[in-house]
């Protein structure tokens, strides 16, 4: 007789993470079922198309049986929720999204890249050189990778795991964060900003959270951390005070030069032309390099297949362009304070000829409270123009305390600032100005409350 077939259950399958996870077993041959409330696009066709979507949405405690071999719990799905209450009367295995990741790469070798930023464009950037080097892996990565179906992979061959170590919550009834379940072998800290401030309420609690990681570490493991920040390289240095049988490898930001809109990294004298660009992201790129050589790749092979990496969807994201005009119009998922400097320091420090227009969303739960405004100070002062949007009705659905024109005004020190709270408005703005030799940096986690960028951009650039 053959192995029987593992069955498992979503609960809450149509979040971002979850319905990924949901395919990527699906593709391993697991009979998969899963549940929601609400399921919108992507998710909704995607599972669709994998024959994964739920026949009718809501919750329903019966598809809870007990030949089911897993129940794994999404973090948007309640403590009360009916089909949870079932599984634990059954005594059924519950796993967390990460928990089971972790299973499934239990007697793997574990790369988890942590940090505030810069996570997503790491681990793409090791996927993508470990592709070209024939390395096969394992992965699970935070965003849409071009030339990837799936945003995770598990396999039973693949001998090494990459994960992007997410510090936000486990799920309902785990307050852990994610990255904490992961035991990595090699784990990677890009940099600390203060970020999830609804769940981590001081800086000190948040950096904590970061040096819990760090100390689960496996035994014989390696530590790659971003010596260039001051409370990374405390984490080292209180890492190496008690742990004498890990590995170290600090690094900062490689040598590079921008030449007429292009950037090239340097390594021993010879140059290679990148497609991205911007100090922030030849950081990402020496952080990949450092996981890449513990992983066994050279540095030519590193350098050769980092010339065509193009970088992670919404992260610096080109999407449209005039180079007649000199017209470009760029996508950047940033929202924190940190993301949005370097963001905007990146496009500047390229095309330091153009004039730049940089339009912030403040989106998230961090980016609308008020006791976080003054982190965002000076944050947009290498822009020629900045803009910043927001929507009232987003303040008021996350119960926080009303804000104003004038408080964002104070928060980013800028007098020239322009503040909106209508984005038709806002697009009606931006069609007016004139678009030569200008650059527009369109930031956000959300959609500017239905904006078509793809539409605007395509109408600045062909002005």
């Amino acid at each position: 007789m053959g192995e029987s077939v593992m069955k498992v259950h979503f609960i809450a399958i149509g979040g971002s993470a979850m319905h990924n996870l949901a395919m990527a077993l699906h593709l391993k041959g697991y009979e998969v079922s899963g549940s929601d409330d609400e399921i919108f696009d992507p998710a909704r066709s995607r599972l669709e198309r994998y024959g994964l979507l739920p026949e009718k949405e809501g919750w329903h405690p019966e598809r809870i049986t007990s030949d089911l071999d897993a129940v794994i719990l999404g973090m948007h799905a309640r403590i009360d929720n009916p089909e949870l209450r079932r599984a634990e009367e059954l005594g059924l295995k519950i796993y967390s999204y990460p928990e089971y990741l972790y299973e499934q790469g239990r007697d793997k070798t574990r790369v988890v890249i942590g940090g505030s930023h810069g996570k997503t464009s790491v681990t793409a950037m090791i996927l993508h050189v470990l592709k070209d080097a024939g390395i096969d892996c394992d992965y699970m990565v935070g965003a849409q990778l071009e030339g990837y179906n799936i945003m995770v992979r598990l396999s039973g061959t693949a001998k090494v795991m990459v994960l992007e170590g997410d510090e936000y919550l486990t799920s309902p009834v785990d307050p852990r964060p994610k990255f904490h379940l992961y035991k990595p072998d090699i784990a990677l800290i890009n940099g600390i900003a203060w970020d999830h401030i609804n769940v981590f309420r001081t800086f000190e609690d948040y950096v904590a959270q970061f040096r819990i990681f760090a100390e689960s570490i496996m035994p014989d493991g390696t530590f790659v951390y971003y010596e260039g920040d001051p409370e990374v390289k405390k984490i080292a240095e209180h890492l190496k005070a008690g742990r004498g049988d890990i590995c170290y490898m600090p690094y900062n930001v490689p040598e590079y030069r921008v030449l007429d809109g292009y950037t090239e990294l340097v390594e021993k004298g010879k140059a290679y032309p990148m497609q991205v660009f911007g100090r922030h992201n030849m950081q990402n790129i020496h952080a990949a390099w450092q996981v890449c050589r513990r992983l066994g790749v050279s540095d030519t092979v590193f350098l050769q297949s980092m010339m065509h990496f193009a970088g992670a969807s919404r992260r610096l994201e080109k999407i449209a362009d005039n180079p007649v005009a000199k017209v470009t119009v760029f996508k950047d998922f940033a929202h924190s304070p940190s993301k949005l400097q370097a963001t905007v320091a990146a496009v500047k420090e390229q095309y330091p000829l153009r004039k730049l227009v940089a339009c912030i969303e403040l989106h998230t739960f961090s980016s609308l409270s008020q006791a976080f405004f003054p982190h965002y100070r000076g944050c947009m002062d290498k822009a020629d123009a900045a803009i910043v949007y927001f929507n009232p009705q987003a303040v008021a659905h996350k119960k926080l305390e009303p804000i104003s024109a004038e408080m964002i005004y104070d928060a980013f020190g800028r007098k020239d600032l322009r503040v909106y709270n209508d984005s038709a408005l806002l697009v009606q703005d931006l069609k007016a100005m004139k678009w030569t030799e200008a650059n527009l940096l369109w930031m956000t986690s959300g959609n500017f409350d239905g904006v078509d960028e793809k539409a605007l951009a395509k109408e600045i650039t062909t002005c």
